[in-house]
């Protein structure tokens, strides 16, 4: 998500606090705290754009006072008239000049800008626990990096020198052409205040409209990820229209919404612009002028100005409306940005200890999502090196919570979870994911290589090494069948099916080795040929590691060397599975649920787990994967 652009230089723009406005009273508003790095250059920037828009006057100016000269009762002198005529020319050539100046240092601001913006959220992002990065949802997250950055750059290089632009001009024609006749520049005011008073009526209201605008359209992104994301889930259950479902409806629900909004404000917002288009102005002006003319009141010389200038007056209503929703857009979109920046991220020691071992305990471990209402409850656990635990239990009993504390998605309420006797919030973010892994259910793939994409936990690791682990999980054939194996860029014309995906995964969890994994239950979305390959794989994974088990069907954890039953946030039962069967607590109540309602699950015998023999050929898989 790192901008394509180059590097800042010594004299670019440095990091913006993450907290402004400490210690300095009230706190900025975001868009300004966003744009503090590069305050200095976008005044110059609009100092520039300013005088440009000065300088474009000056022309219409020099012209009506040609026109003035040329119809006196006198032969014009030519003496007099190339001063004007010069002074038009250089104010044009200055015009010109100050406004490709003005463009291109707020360019170059906004470039700097960005290119800090997108590496402070990479760093940030990076940083967040990742289950709280879970639930902002990936579509929030692109969404910030980058449509809001995006709309941040529309606000900074291009509305705010149009503002500039169609601010300054009409105060210096409005001011001329009082000079020359006030009874018409009375007038020429007119069409201006009508506007005026026109679109604040189609904008009432606006704030919240623009609120719910951008809600709308991070939905649709958000909707639009997991669209990407989950469709070859839902097409390998025949449901590839499902897929689309919440993506048509929020695009129906934005629709709906613009159509509503855009009728409420159709008639003021038309009327707004109709008023102030130059057609309209200039008519009333020549009509009027006319008059005047008449009657003596004014000569033709002085309408010139008018009919020149008049037009310009009125000319920010014509593009207000479209600035006014850019501006309100670049301020939701900061907002945005600086919500994302601000979302605590995970503590770092501030005294590292490095785990002595991989025995994991849980003691009195207690986790609430809001602060108030806990979903796991004093839990204790122990996971003994080279052991599998399986947590089971009804859906919401907090298994998937539970599994998540260990590679740190969240951080515990209450109580303590060690690895190799050290508080794991005191053992650095990248020792611990040397140490702990984790397969999930819903594989995420880089747009990158497929060799890249195993080689995420070890970048360093040699080709021989990918091939190895990519034939331990059950993947080499299919990745020698893509038209550039191991060098095929995924995400793009090529994609992989959801067991492909997982077995990739598992390729890129034997590469990392890490000695203890949390596995979700990885077969749940796959069919029945990729459930076979996908169980061999895991076998080859689990095989010597320490593993924590989610578990949705009892059947694939019999022969785990512990399974906790988890209720309520709580563990209620904790054994082997036939001294829980005999005990006949809630584990043979589900157990029993589970064979009646479905006999052949109950008893296919794939299991994640290794059996003894599992075991001797995932050790071959690993030892012989280069010479096969």
């Amino acid at each position: 998500m790192k901008s394509q652009l180059s590097e800042p230089g010594p004299d670019s723009v440095s990091e913006a606090p993450a907290t402004p406005g400490v210690g300095t009273g009230a706190p900025p508003h975001p868009l300004r705290a966003l744009a503090e790095p590069v305050r200095g250059r976008l005044a110059v920037a609009v100092g520039l754009q300013t005088v440009a828009a000065l300088a474009g006057v000056v022309p219409f100016i020099a012209v009506s006072q040609i026109a003035d000269r040329l119809t006196g009762g006198s032969p014009a002198d030519g003496d007099a008239l190339w001063p004007l005529v010069t002074l038009a020319c250089a104010a044009g050539l200055l015009a010109l000049a100050c406004g490709t100046a003005a463009g291109a240092l707020a360019h170059l601001a906004d470039n700097d800008l960005q290119l800090t913006l997108r590496r402070r959220l990479t760093r940030h992002v990076g940083r967040l626990p990742l289950g709280r990065l879970t639930d902002r949802g990936t579509g929030e997250v692109k969404q910030a990096v980058q449509d809001d950055v995006s709309a941040l750059h529309t606000l900074f290089a291009h509305t705010l020198l149009d503002v500039v632009a169609v601010l300054t001009t009409p105060v210096l024609a409005l001011v001329y052409l009082f000079t020359v006749d006030w009874r018409l520049a009375l007038v020429s005011a007119v069409p201006l205040s009508l506007g005026v008073f026109l679109f604040s009526r189609a904008m009432a209201g606006a704030a919240s409209q623009m609120a719910e605008f951008g809600a709308a359209l991070g939905r649709i992104s958000v909707a639009a990820v997991e669209f990407a994301t989950g469709i070859a889930v839902f097409k390998s259950f025949g449901r590839g229209r499902k897929a689309h479902e919440r993506f048509v409806d929020a695009t129906e629900g934005f629709a709906d919404f613009f159509s509503r909004w855009v009728r409420s404000t159709l008639v003021s917002s038309t009327a707004a612009v109709l008023v102030v288009a130059p057609a309209m102005v200039l008519l009333l002006l020549s009509m009027v002028g006319a008059v005047f003319v008449t009657q003596d009141w004014m000569t033709g010389a002085e309408l010139v100005p008018f009919l020149l200038l008049g037009p310009a007056v009125a000319a920010p209503m014509g593009v207000v409306g479209p600035r006014i929703q850019q501006i309100r857009a670049g301020q939701a979109a900061a907002v945005r940005v600086t919500g994302l920046l601000h979302t605590p991220t995970l503590p770092e020691p501030a005294t590292p200890a490095l785990p002595d071992g991989h025995h994991v305990s849980m003691r009195g471990v207690s986790f609430s999502y809001d602060g108030h209402t806990d979903v796991l409850r004093d839990v204790d656990l122990d996971l003994v090196p080279g052991t599998v635990t399986a947590l089971v239990g009804p859906s919401g009993s907090g298994k998937s919570t539970l599994a998540s504390l260990l590679p740190r998605f969240h951080d515990v309420t209450a109580g303590t979870v060690t690895l190799g006797g050290a508080d794991i919030r005191d053992v650095p973010a990248t020792e611990l994911y040397r140490r702990v892994g984790f397969v999930l259910q819903d594989v995420r793939l880089l747009r990158a290589s497929v060799a890249d994409n195993i080689r995420l936990g070890r970048p360093d690791a040699t080709d021989e090494e990918v091939q190895r682990c990519a034939r331990a999980a059950r993947i080499h054939d299919r990745v020698m069948a893509l038209p550039d194996g191991y060098a095929t860029e995924l995400g793009t014309v090529v994609t992989l099916s959801g067991g492909e995906a997982q077995r990739l995964s598992i390729a890129r969890a034997l590469l990392a080795d890490a000695p203890v994994l949390v596995l979700d239950e990885a077969t749940a979305y796959a069919d029945p040929h990729s459930e076979a390959l996908i169980q061999d794989a895991l076998s080859a994974l689990a095989a010597g590691r320490t593993l924590l088990v989610i578990a949705h069907r009892l059947s694939t954890v019999r022969s785990a060397d512990r399974i906790v039953v988890l209720e309520d946030g709580r563990v209620t039962e904790q054994g082997r599975h036939d001294d829980l069967l005999a005990a006949g607590g809630r584990y043979a109540a589900l157990w029993e649920a589970q064979r009646t309602a479905g006999p052949a699950e109950a008893d296919n015998g794939l299991s994640p787990l290794p059996a003894p023999a599992d075991e001797d050929r995932a050790a071959d898989d690993i030892r012989e994967g280069s010479a096969r």
